[in-house]
C-alpha cells in the first residue's frame, strides 16, 4: 500500500531541518546500546557535546554554524569493547572510549584530521 500524501518539497524540508543545507565536516555517533551504556557511553556522549559546544564546533539548535554533528546511536557491533564511537565520513570506529579520551579525539581527529590510533579498531573502506 502506498501513501498518497504529497511530500513536502526539498526546500520546505530544508527550512524545517536546517542540517540539510549545512556543510557538515563530520558526524560523531556514540553507541548508547545496553552494553556500551553499561560501560559509560552516556558520559562519553556528554563529554563530546560539552567540548564541541565550548569550541563552537557542534551543530545544534543553539549553533547553526557548527561543523560537527554529534548524536547517540544503537549498537554497531562493538558493544563488547565499548563505549564505541564512529566518525563519519572518515569511517573510523573507536573502542574503549572514555570521557578522558574525548579531548584528544576532538583535537587530533575532528580538528586535525588524524585519528587517535590507540583507540581505532576498524576502518571502513
Amino acid at each position: 500500500m502506498t501513501d498518497s500524501r504529497p511530500l513536502p518539497s526539498p526546500e520546505e524540508d530544508a527550512s524545517a531541518a536546517p542540517i540539510i543545507g549545512h556543510p557538515l565536516k563530520r558526524q560523531v555517533l556514540v553507541c548508547t546500546a545496553k552494553s556500551c551504556t553499561a560501560n559509560g557511553s552516556e558520559a562519553v556522549l556528554e563529554a563530546f557535546k560539552a567540548q564541541l559546544i565550548e569550541e563552537n564546533l557542534l551543530f545544534y539548535k543553539g549553533n547553526r554554524t557548527g561543523e560537527v554533528q554529534c548524536s547517540h546511536c544503537g549498537s554497531v557491533g562493538f558493544c563488547a569493547i565499548g563505549p564505541a564511537v564512529l566518525v563519519y565520513p572518515d569511517g573510523i570506529w573507536y573502542a574503549h572510549v572514555t570521557p578522558a579520551d574525548v579531548p584528544e579525539i576532538i583535537e587530533s581527529h575532528l580538528k586535525g584530521g588524524v585519528p587517535v590510533e590507540r583507540l581505532v579498531r576498524k576502518r571502513l573502506g
